[in-house]
C-alpha cells in the first residue's frame, strides 16, 4: 500500500509539472513588453512595472549607467520616474524595442515636460528587461 501510494504521488507531482509547463505562457515580446511597462507606469503601478525587469538589469540615463539588482530596486527605479507617456512610435529589431512616447501628467508626481517626446530602448530577453536605455525620440517613421 505505501508504494502505491509513493508511486501515486510521484505520478501526481509529474503530471502537475507537465500541465504547469504546458499552460504557461511563452515569453513576451520586446513590443509587449515595452507596452505592458508603458501600461503600468501610466496606472502608476511602480510595483508591475519594476517586475518586468530582470534581474541586475542595465539602466541607462543620461549618460549614467546603473545596475537594478532585483524587482524591489526596480520597483524603486520607476517610482522616481515623473512622467506617464503615451506610445506614439514603437520598432523592433530583434530583442530591441524602442518606444517614442509622447509625455504626460503622472498620478502623484511632477511632469517637467508634458507634451515632449521622450524614448526608450527596451533590450527583452525571456519577457524580462535586461537593458532599458534613454535615447532621442523618434519623430519619424511608422506609429505604434
Amino acid at each position: 500500500m505505501r508504494t502505491w501510494l509513493t508511486a501515486t504521488g510521484l505520478a501526481a507531482l509529474v503530471a502537475a509539472t507537465l500541465v504547469g509547463t504546458a499552460s504557461a505562457a511563452p515569453p513576451r515580446t520586446p513590443a509587449q513588453v515595452a507596452r505592458a511597462w508603458s501600461r503600468a507606469l501610466n496606472a502608476g503601478d511602480d510595483k508591475a512595472a519594476g517586475a518586468l525587469f530582470a534581474r541586475n538589469a542595465v539602466i541607462v540615463q543620461g549618460g549614467l549607467a546603473i545596475r537594478l539588482p532585483d524587482a524591489k530596486i526596480a520597483t524603486l527605479w520607476n517610482s522616481g520616474l515623473p512622467c506617464a507617456g503615451t506610445i506614439v512610435r514603437l520598432r523592433v529589431q530583434g530583442r530591441v524595442a524602442t518606444a517614442t512616447f509622447r509625455l504626460g501628467h503622472r498620478k502623484g508626481h511632477t511632469c517637467d515636460g508634458p507634451g515632449e517626446l521622450a524614448a526608450a530602448k527596451f533590450t527583452v530577453v525571456k519577457g524580462k528587461i535586461v537593458r532599458w536605455e534613454q535615447v532621442a525620440p523618434d519623430e519619424g517613421g511608422p506609429k505604434a
